[in-house]
């Protein structure tokens, strides 16, 4: 069984249209996905949305990086993301948006062939972008945005 936890807090009060309001944010946190590797959270769910931090394919049991080609390694960070959007009462079906950072967009066409597995139906709004340089110099990292069900 997959523990996870959350934590809850309070952001400064916010103004938002001229009306003062508080807005409580939940911390996520699952084993079964890599722990952040700095000062932030694997997840934060505020109101009815639920924001993924950038996963990169590292296994949770180990934490190593995975060492296989782009397709293992997308795959590894696609199920870390689904992990912990469960953690957090969710799924990757109710993912509305995803940020795909590459080291390499000549990777594009295998990243796609993962990332349909996933996303069958419905598939969320994304961006693609490469990027210089990734967390441990790894060739992918997926965030995602999701609402709570």
């Amino acid at each position: 069984m997959a523990t996870h936890y959350f934590q809850v807090g309070i952001f400064n009060k916010i103004s938002l249209f001229g009306k003062e309001s508080s807005v409580e944010k939940s911390i996520i946190s699952t084993k079964t996905a890599p722990a952040a590797i700095g000062p932030y959270s694997q997840a934060v769910k505020t109101g009815n949305l639920i924001f993924v931090s950038g996963q990169i394919p590292i296994l949770p049991s180990t934490g190593e990086l995975i060492q296989g080609n782009i397709q293992q390694q997308t795959r590894q960070v696609l199920e870390n993301l689904k992990h912990i959007l469960e953690a957090a009462g969710s799924s990757l079906d109710n993912v509305v948006k995803t940020t795909v950072f590459m080291k390499d967009l000549n990777d594009y066409g295998a990243v796609n062939d993962v990332y349909k597995e996933f996303f069958q139906q419905k598939p969320p709004a994304r961006a693609a972008i490469q990027a210089a340089r990734l967390p441990k110099d790894v060739d992918i990292e997926i965030e995602a945005i999701a609402v709570s069900t």
